[in-house]
């Protein structure tokens, strides 16, 4: 088989970046986009570029946002009682669409995976146990006895159901149930080993129902 032309071969390299895409999807990507007019490959390229220099992480919850705080952290009709808590900022788009659940969110970035380097520090866990605190308290009173009064009454976690999940929720469990704050999961409504990116709404809507204590 012929080698792809440099500039291709660069090109379906940087598509393989992208989450589900393989060598043949790439290629067959790559050669789409050289079909398409100039300026249609600019626009996207031009839009690509728009979002990640106009888009950042909203200092309270994590979540990708054009404004700081993000629309969930700023609105004054949420229930500040409430924080559902996701593995990436894609998954607050998925429990949004349920229309059930009207609280705030945290982004943990990712979920518990030691075997790929992935511990406590590279998640978003100490700003989570931070927004738990009454003022004046700092996170390392964790395990104290003494319950958080921060207005926070209940924390959803609703990390994916595969073995990371799993371990990521039971992990949040024993830091957040010595703060006084009640912790479920959401039920299993989810199938194990799948993700909230892939589950329809009625499903989720289940899900946040049917949420249980850990």
């Amino acid at each position: 088989m012929k080698e792809l032309a440099e500039p291709i071969a660069r090109l379906v390299e940087e598509l393989k970046h992208l989450p589900g895409i393989g060598q043949k999807t790439a290629v067959r990507l790559a050669y789409h986009l050289l079909r398409q007019p100039a300026e249609d490959v600019e626009q996207l390229a031009q839009a690509i570029s728009a979002a990640k220099k106009s888009l950042r992480t909203c200092s309270v919850c994590n979540n990708i946002t054009e404004r700081d705080p993000c629309e969930f952290c700023r609105s004054e009709t949420r229930d500040r009682r409430l924080i559902c808590v996701v593995e990436s900022a894609q998954d607050i788009l998925n429990v949004e669409k349920t229309r059930r659940f009207h609280g705030l969110y945290h982004v943990l970035g990712g979920a518990l995976a030691p075997l790929e380097g992935v511990g406590p520090e590279q998640l978003q866990i100490k700003s989570l146990l931070a927004r738990l605190q009454p003022a004046g308290r700092s996170p390392s009173g964790v395990g104290s006895g003494n319950p958080a009064s921060g207005g926070v009454e209940e924390v959803i976690i609703a990390t994916n159901p595969t073995a990371e999940g799993d371990s990521t929720a039971l992990y949040l469990a024993k830091l957040l149930k010595p703060l006084g704050v009640r912790v479920t999961r959401l039920a299993m409504g989810i199938p194990m080993g799948g993700e909230l990116e892939y589950a329809d709404t009625v499903t989720l809507q289940h899900a946040l129902d049917g949420r249980r204590e850990l």
